[in-house]
């Protein structure tokens, strides 16, 4: 075992590294880079910077004799092959960072050295009679990352494979490069060559080599949670592979086959999550979504008949999806299951690895689809409900969206399917006020029995209509409504006020018959856009001390100035976020004119809606609070009542508009 402080130089000398299979990609984003540049920026010419552990696994020759590309530089030039165990963040955005450098600089040499030298020593070394060539840092041949780091990061255009297909790990590397290039690109020849010395003569490791009685992989796991976590996800890889790597003899086959089976599911997922680069998906939500799928058709017990013994069923479901980390890493994919040949309880087999790795790997295809309608190729209706429903609860995180397009073939009961499911969210979220119930629309004893196979998708159509049906029967959706005006924020502060909003905007936009979106629901649906931004506007203000609004609404009660500034019809979604002091203004100063192009006529279509208005006053913020109702009413087939009914649901019932 050996331990020293080595500098980057150092590090690199006569010897490569690769990232084993088991490992994550590059999984920096810009805070971790500013943060890296930060500390080079700061360092002081005559002192070092302690970088952290760099630990090392000395790869056997059954391993690298199989490098094709490397075997020569080992065996001619002694370099001496390691896995890194741990560290590899850190190498690789200092592996990209020179080969910056090095790309950049128009000068032959840095620090009184020929580039050649130094791309030699750092990025790859060629071999003299072959075009063989051999690289000091990079992946395994099966990591979906390694010909993007030769080509994309090291331009390396002499390899003629495909980079692969993109994942959101190859997406953070463009991104490191991107980053460093224009971070660079503003250095003279002299800086350039102070930047290249601070990375490899005053960064140091503590280097350390890994004993070989020491479990690589338990290593990997402990070790890699200092520095940005591993995702659940990324640990159940090397969980997996860790299982078929200590499989026993009487396991069919040598394992080299289901480990590259599940590199290869891995590789698709994080292809698939990371596909919609301005949208990437969180790899512990699918991994959740897929477990209630998974844990209900493969794991758990039968479904009860007896209600009570339903009831402890569901707790227990519960506890499986919430603590889903747990379940997989400490209960389900263990060692002691794996090797349990005395037929002991539950026991893991290869071929249930094999199963998971495949139906993980089908799964994250339909969860892109799902969560990017786009590019589905589903039909019309149901790209429309799936962005509903990616804007009401978030893209692709439902267990049962993720069942009924697993399982259902018919596109036309997909689409009421969604219809029903959207409608019962939002009049959840009617009912609750604030706050879906969380397990509620996580999962329900329907859901996993849908999943389970005992419910038709017809049958889930038709609960969820009628749950809806009965929702507002014990209390009118009037009065549930009339009860958020009483006190606090009113309307203002019902949690799926953007989305109603949004969805009345886009029936502006049908009316209007115009393709042309006005409104992005990614900045709009931000809450804190920036400290002093706001993307929901009242347009009698919360702050109104103009002369303009003294003279429509300063003969109102506190009370009554309240409900009226919080009320539906008051709320308006902008076009882009603007600064809240903007909102003080008078409501002609906020409609604009020729000369003022940020004023509500050249705004959202709910914008250009009230800039019709010849002044804004408690009637206009009841008129278009009942024609929002109304609109609602009709959008998900709901009954408020008349025009003495929408102004209960409003709060306004009470107030005399001709005091």
């Amino acid at each position: 075992m050996k331990t020293e402080l080595l500098t980057v130089s150092k590090i690199f000398n006569e010897a490569i590294f690769r990232i084993p299979d088991y490992q994550r990609g590059y999984s920096w984003e810009e805070s971790h880079l500013k943060d890296f540049w930060a500390d080079l920026e700061q360092l002081d010419s005559q002192k070092s910077h302690y970088t952290g552990v760099l630990t090392l696994e000395e790869v056997p020759e059954s391993a690298w004799a199989r490098w094709e590309d490397d075997v020569w530089i080992i065996r001619s030039k002694k370099y001496s092959p390691y896995y890194v165990v741990d560290g590899q963040q850190r190498l690789t955005t200092i592996s990209t960072l020179l080969q910056c450098i090095l790309e950049i600089t128009e000068a032959e040499e840095l620090n009184y050295t020929p580039i050649e030298m130094h791309r030699r020593k750092y990025i790859f070394e060629n071999r003299s009679d072959s075009l063989a060539r051999a690289y000091i840092f990079g992946y395994e041949k099966d990591n979906p990352s390694r010909e993007f780091l030769k080509q994309e990061i090291f331009a390396d255009t002499s390899v003629g494979h495909s980079t692969g297909e993109a994942t959101i790990y190859t997406r953070n590397l463009r991104n490191a490069k991107k980053f460093f290039l224009e971070k660079i690109s503003r250095l003279n020849h002299t800086e350039l060559e102070s930047l290249f010395s601070k990375v490899t003569q005053q960064l140091v490791f503590n280097a350390y080599e890994i004993s070989k009685e020491i479990d690589v992989f338990v290593a990997f796991e402990t070790m890699n949670n200092r520095g940005k976590p591993l995702s659940t996800l990324e640990l159940l890889k090397n969980r997996l592979i860790y299982l078929v790597a200590n499989a026993p003899e009487a396991q069919p086959g040598d394992g080299k086959m289901l480990r590259k089976q599940i590199n290869d599911a891995w590789a698709v997922v994080y292809h698939n999550l990371g596909r919609n680069e301005s949208r990437p998906l969180s790899d512990d939500d699918f991994l959740q979504t897929h477990l209630a799928n998974y844990y209900h058709q493969k794991v758990a017990m039968d479904m009860p008949s007896d209600e009570d013994q339903q009831v402890k069923f569901m707790g227990i479901s519960y506890a499986v999806l919430e603590g889903a980390g747990n379940f997989l890493l400490r209960n389900h994919f263990t060692r002691r299951r794996f090797l349990s040949d005395d037929g002991g309880k539950n026991p893991l087999t290869a071929s249930a690895l094999q199963e998971y790795a495949a139906d993980l790997r089908s799964a994250s295809d339909t969860y892109f689809k799902i969560s990017t309608p786009s590019s589905s190729g589903y039909s019309d209706a149901e790209k429309i409900y799936l962005e509903r429903l990616g804007r009401l609860r978030g893209y692709g995180a439902s267990p049962i969206v993720l069942a009924i397009y697993r399982r259902e073939s018919n596109a036309k009961l997909r689409a009421q399917f969604l219809e029903a499911f959207e409608r019962y969210l939002f009049c959840i979220s009617l009912k609750g006020g604030y706050r879906v119930n969380a397990r509620a629309s996580m999962l329900d004893l329907d859901t996993v029995k849908y999943i389970k196979g005992m419910r038709k998708t017809d049958e889930m159509v038709t609960l969820f209509n009628n749950f809806v049906d009965q929702l507002f029967k014990e209390d009118s959706l009037s009065d549930i409504l009339h009860d958020w005006t009483k006190n606090g924020p009113g309307y203002y502060g019902w949690r799926s006020v953007r989305y109603f909003l949004f969805e009345y905007e886009l029936s502006l936009q049908t009316k209007s018959r115009s393709d042309r979106s006005k409104i992005d629901w990614a900045i709009f649906c931000k809450e804190e856009y920036r400290s002093d931004y706001v993307s929901v506007e009242h347009i009698y203000p919360q702050r109104a001390r103009a002369q303009y609004w003294v003279d429509r609404f300063g003969h109102l009660s506190p009370t009554n100035k309240r409900r009226l500034r919080n009320s539906l019809g008051n709320l308006l979604a902008l076009s882009t976020p603007k600064n809240s002091s903007l909102g003080n203004k008078s409501f002609p100063e906020k409609v604009g004119s020729a000369k003022s192009t940020t004023g509500y006529r050249f705004g959202s279509y709910s914008e250009n809606e009230v800039a019709m208005s010849d002044q804004w006053t408690p009637e206009e913020i009841v008129d278009r609070g009942i024609r929002m109702l109304t609109f609602m009413e009709t959008h998900w087939q709901l009954s408020i009542g008349d025009r003495s009914q929408k102004l209960r649901a409003l709060g306004l019932h009470s107030l005399k508009l001709d005091s």
